[in-house]
């Protein structure tokens, strides 16, 4: 749910009326508000009539695929985290539709209680980001504004910056940035990230690999390369400032 106290609106996409029906049952009595398409144009209608809070998005559709309708959503809406479903055991279309912006996946055959559970996690992470942008929360870095080098990023404004060009980052870029930001020189394991990061306990940890891909990318000089985010084999990451991380109010 949101953090506010209206419900929050998720839109479901399926072309299969069995799970589209079930994942609507549930996300209702888990008290979201639900709209449905059964095809991806259908779910960019859908999105440009009545914003989601939330997006449940199979990979397979009739027409547009889920991947471009990913993109598409991320193009015309910017933030709204989409959750994918895939009947497909291939991690290669796992990390795709992570790489064109997915915050989560699941894999069909699924329990819908985890769906929920999914959807629930990724809005509450978006509703800790909504309230650390307003000041009254304690999203990543809080009102802290956080400085490593040529990297700036501002939670207060949601804005992150190199060399004082600002990056193009999604929700959970945003915040991994920010608590490498938090914690330069330190190890720290996947399964923490995930903890730390999106608030999960448990899931595929190359949903962080991915995402570590992908911050390097806009980071990074030469991201096959790196620097400033290095991995420590058989441990995880560390970030290392090319001088001492510096933080400092966001208004001064």
């Amino acid at each position: 749910m949101t953090s506010d106290a209206s419900p929050a609106r998720v839109l479901v996409v399926d072309d299969d009326p069995t799970v589209a029906e079930v994942v609507t049952g549930y996300l209702v009595r888990a008290g979201f508000v639900v709209d449905r398409a059964a095809d991806g144009h259908a779910a960019l209608a859908g999105a440009a009539a009545a914003r989601p809070d939330l997006v449940v998005l199979d990979l397979m559709l009739p027409g547009l695929d889920g991947l471009e309708v990913c993109r598409r959503i991320r193009a015309d809406h910017g933030e709204v985290p989409v959750v994918m479903l895939t009947a497909r055991g291939d991690e290669d279309d796992r990390i795709l539709g992570l790489e064109v912006g997915a915050d989560d996946y699941v894999t069909k055959p699924f329990s819908p209680r985890e769906l929920v559970l999914r959807v629930e996690s990724v809005l509450r992470r978006a509703g800790i980001r909504r309230e650390a942008a307003s000041g009254a929360g304690s999203g990543p870095g809080g009102g802290t504004l956080l400085r490593s080098g040529r990297l700036t990023l501002d939670p207060a404004a949601r804005r992150a910056t190199r060399d004082g060009v600002e990056l193009a980052l999604t929700m959970r870029e945003f915040e991994l940035m920010a608590f490498f930001l938090q914690h330069p020189g330190r190890v720290v394991g996947r399964e923490e990230l995930m903890h730390r990061v999106w608030g999960w306990e448990f899931g595929d940890l190359s949903t962080v690999t991915v995402h570590v891909r992908r911050l390097r990318e806009k980071i990074e000089d030469d991201p096959a390369r790196p620097r400033l985010i290095s991995t420590v084999w058989g441990v995880g990451y560390r970030f290392d400032p090319p001088t001492a991380s510096v933080t400092e109010p966001a208004d001064a």
